[in-house]
C-alpha cells in the first residue's frame, strides 16, 4: 500500500468518526445557535486542535504507556466523564432561561476564545479517541511509514476535525436552525444535556466499574 493510499484510507476512517453524532457534535451545534457563528468557528477549531494532540500521543507512542499505566488512564477517563457530566448538568438547569437574540450575531472576541476552550477540552475529555486513533494508525500506516506522511498526520487530523465541525457551526448558526431551536429551547437543550449527561456517566462507569 502506497503512503498516499494510507493516508487517505486513515482520513477516510477518521472522518467516519467525526461525523458520528456524539458530544462533540451537539457542543459545537448548541454553541453555534446559541452564540454566533464566530464562537461555533472557533469551538469547531478547539475540536481540530484537540484531535491534533490525540495524534500526536498516538504517533508517538504514549497511548501505549497509558494503557499500561492503569491509574494514569483510569485518572484521565474520571475527569473526561465528569467534565461531560458537568456540562450535561450545566445545559440541562439553563434549558429554562430566556436567550437574549438581540445581539447573537455581534462579534464578541472573548466569547470566541472560551469557546474554544470549551471545544479543546471537550475533545480531550474522552482518552478513548486517542486509542481509537492508534488503532487507525497501526491498522493503516506502512511500514517503514515515510517521515512526511508521519509529520503531516497531525495537521492532517486538524484540518479534518476543525473543517467537519466549521460545517456543523455553520449549518447551526443559519438563521433557520436557529429560529427552530428559539421556539423549542428548553425540550432541546434537556435533550442537550441528557445526552451530555449519559455519555459522561457511561464513560465514568466504564472507568470505574468492574469488568465481567
Amino acid at each position: 500500500m502506497s503512503a498516499s493510499i494510507a493516508l487517505l484510507g486513515i482520513l477516510g476512517a477518521l472522518l467516519v468518526g467525526a461525523v458520528s453524532p456524539g458530544p462533540s457534535f451537539v457542543l459545537v451545534s448548541r454553541i453555534a445557535v446559541t452564540a454566533s457563528r464566530r464562537d461555533g468557528l472557533a469551538a469547531a477549531l478547539g475540536m481540530g486542535v484537540g484531535g491534533a494532540v490525540f495524534a500526536t500521543l498516538a504517533l508517538l507512542g504514549l497511548v501505549t504507556l497509558l494503557l499500561q499505566v492503569d491509574w494514569l488512564h483510569l485518572t484521565l477517563r474520571v475527569l473526561g466523564g465528569l467534565y461531560l457530566l458537568y456540562l450535561g448538568i450545566r445545559i440541562w438547569r439553563g434549558a429554562s432561561e430566556p436567550l437574549d437574540v438581540s445581539n447573537l450575531d455581534a462579534p464578541r472576541p472573548s466569547t470566541a476564545l472560551r469557546s474554544f476552550g470549551i471545544g479543546l477540552v471537550t475533545q480531550l475529555s474522552n482518552p478513548k479517541t486517542a486509542i481509537v486513533y492508534a488503532s487507525i494508525f497501526a491498522a493503516l500506516l506502512p511500514a517503514p511509514a515515510p517521515a512526511w506522511l508521519v509529520l503531516s498526520l497531525p495537521l492532517q487530523v486538524l484540518a479534518l476535525e476543525a473543517s467537519w465541525y466549521a460545517v456543523v457551526a455553520s449549518a447551526f448558526s443559519a438563521r433557520r436552525p436557529r429560529s427552530a431551536y428559539l421556539r423549542s429551547k428548553t425540550w432541546v437543550d434537556r435533550a442537550a444535556g441528557a445526552v451530555m449527561g449519559a455519555l459522561g456517566t457511561r464513560l465514568l462507569s466504564e472507568a470505574l466499574l468492574p469488568r465481567t
